[in-house]
């Protein structure tokens, strides 16, 4: 029998205070080397006949960590255009890792805006000094859930969100009802002009502020995961003295660091600095962490979810039957 939960289902299980862990335990075990994470193939679908002008983007993400009784795949899709405003939408899929039997099947947009918005949290709270002032350029569902997600491991002072469109306002109202002390900037420059922390989290294919506009500490890059996508100036990237990542070779290979000086060895996993002493207060310099995701924080992500549903009896349980060849 398989595991089927609904998107309420993950919503119910799903959320940063759970999910901090979790992947934190993930990129730890990414940084030690511990895992199987192939190579996670991205192509234009939606096409007309010649294969000019996509409607979007297709990923699939594979991963499993040694040891662990699950392995996952996730289908991801990134269609920046839909009328409904839902750019990613994803569905994962658990088996196991002895008898390859599929043991769940939930969706993947919930799991993977929640993961990654607590890569930020993990940042925020191993590499900024309390209280923060947050900045977050972008106002998606991305920028809620980093919000979200540092509120969860520091102190917020305060929090600013920019966007080019009116949606930084509803986002604003959203993160006060949370009970975040969040407000609207009418440009970039105003939002991150005061901030000890900036976000940026977008799919802009330019820098998304001035680098001469900020003075803060730490700046976590989450939207950039292609070549043709940047959101940060390389006058930026340039004055950071520390610079962590995720996934440090496909880091590089983003708009955000493949034109710079830096190479593969100048980036530092993200989990080394889960051991550092937290700062008492504000460094003197610029600390920069640039995400792409891993298909290793679904993984435990979503083995989180699937264990919570089980205690909790969540989901409902389908016969795939046996396959064939």
């Amino acid at each position: 029998m398989v595991t089927v939960l609904t998107a309420d289902d993950v919503e119910s299980l799903c959320d940063v205070e759970r999910m901090v862990p979790a992947v934190e335990t993930a990129l730890a075990k990414q940084a030690a080397g511990a895992v199987e994470r192939p190579d996670r193939p991205h192509f234009p679908v939606g096409a007309e006949i010649d294969g000019t002008d996509p409607h979007g983007t297709a990923l699939t993400m594979p991963a499993y960590i040694h040891g662990e009784p699950y392995y996952a795949t996730k289908l991801v899709s990134v269609h920046e255009g839909n009328e409904s405003g839902t750019t990613i939408q994803a569905q994962i899929a658990l088996t196991d890792a002895e008898t390859g039997t599929p043991v769940a099947y939930m969706p993947g947009t919930r799991i993977t805006n929640v993961r990654t918005g607590c890569v930020g949290g993990l940042a925020a709270g191993a590499l900024a000094a309390e209280p923060i002032a947050l900045a977050v350029i972008g106002a998606g569902a991305q920028a809620r859930w980093q919000t979200r997600a540092i509120a969860e491991t520091s102190a917020l002072d305060s929090v600013t969100i920019y966007s080019p469109s009116d949606s930084k306002y509803a986002c604003a109202d959203e993160l006060r009802a949370d009970g975040l002390p969040a407000t609207a900037a009418e440009t970039a420059s105003e939002a991150v002009s005061d901030a000890s922390v900036v976000v940026t989290a977008t799919t802009s294919r330019n820098p998304v502020f001035p680098a001469d506009a900020t003075d803060a500490e730490l700046v976590i890059a989450v939207g950039a995961y292609q070549a043709a996508m940047q959101e940060l100036e390389p006058a930026l990237v340039e004055r950071a003295d520390r610079v962590f990542a995720d996934v440090p070779e496909e880091a590089m290979e983003t708009g955000d660091l493949r034109e710079g000086a830096l190479c593969k060895g100048d980036l530092i996993p993200l989990a080394d600095a889960f051991g550092d002493d937290r700062p008492d207060e504000r460094a003197g310099g610029l600390t920069l962490v640039k995400s792409v995701g891993s298909a290793v924080m679904d993984l435990m992500a979503a083995t989180t979810v699937y264990g919570h549903a089980v205690d909790d009896g969540v989901g409902v349980e389908v016969s795939f039957g046996n396959g064939g060849h």
